[in-house]
């Protein structure tokens, strides 16, 4: 039901079109969401984003499946666990990843160091998700820095020693509140949707 004013008519004789489009917005139905998604059996040959994501020493199995799922909405080239971060199978993993390990590469490294090391000699540019003297704010990575190696640190410690070392860059979330920082998870899904932002732009610029 819709309650209209004199406030509501007038905006609807000014834009019509856009007030239809607000009156008779709907939810859509699980299966017309699943029917826009891209499917399992597909995914061989979609285009990924080249970023490649090393989760240094991550406890929570929950953070994992949560990063797993939110790699998955923007399709990055791989996932590489590493140090103690727990890996699928593990039903607490599945809860919050709700399927995304089947759909997002991923691979095991005991030390970050190694796996960064890896994807640098592959051509990559190391950034970790970190606070440190010299950042740069996480919306100002380069179209040429790509592909991209991105660190993500322990939920306490953060990006470790070693890991860091390895890094050509740090990206930081300005924080305006008294915390200093995010939850793993949730920074992550920040910023790797803004690195998705800024490659596909400069696709389409291209």
């Amino acid at each position: 039901m819709v309650l209209w004013t004199c406030r509501s008519a007038e905006v609807f004789l000014r834009n019509p079109v856009k007030f239809t489009y607000l009156v008779a917005m709907r939810k859509l139905t699980h299966a017309e969401i699943t029917a826009k998604r891209a499917s399992l059996d597909s995914l061989g040959s979609a285009e990924r984003l080249p970023v490649s994501v090393v989760v240094d020493n991550v406890r929570s199995l929950y953070n994992v499946g949560s990063i797993f799922r939110t790699s998955d909405g923007v399709l990055i080239d791989r996932l590489i666990l590493t140090g103690f971060t727990p890996t699928p199978p593990r039903k607490e993993i599945d809860k919050t990843a709700l399927g995304a390990t089947q759909s997002v590469p991923w691979e095991y490294y005991k030390e970050p160091a190694d796996a960064i090391r890896r994807l640098k000699k592959d051509g990559y540019k190391a950034c970790c998700l970190e606070i440190t003297d010299t950042v740069i704010p996480y919306y100002s990575v380069r179209p040429t820095d790509f592909p991209l190696c991105l660190v993500i640190g322990n939920e306490i410690t953060g990006v470790s020693k070693d890991a860091l070392a390895e890094c050509d860059l740090a990206l930081e979330i300005p924080q305006f509140g008294i915390k200093q920082s995010l939850n793993v998870a949730v920074a992550y899904g920040i910023a790797i949707f803004e690195l998705n932002r800024i490659w596909k732009a400069e696709k389409a610029r291209t």
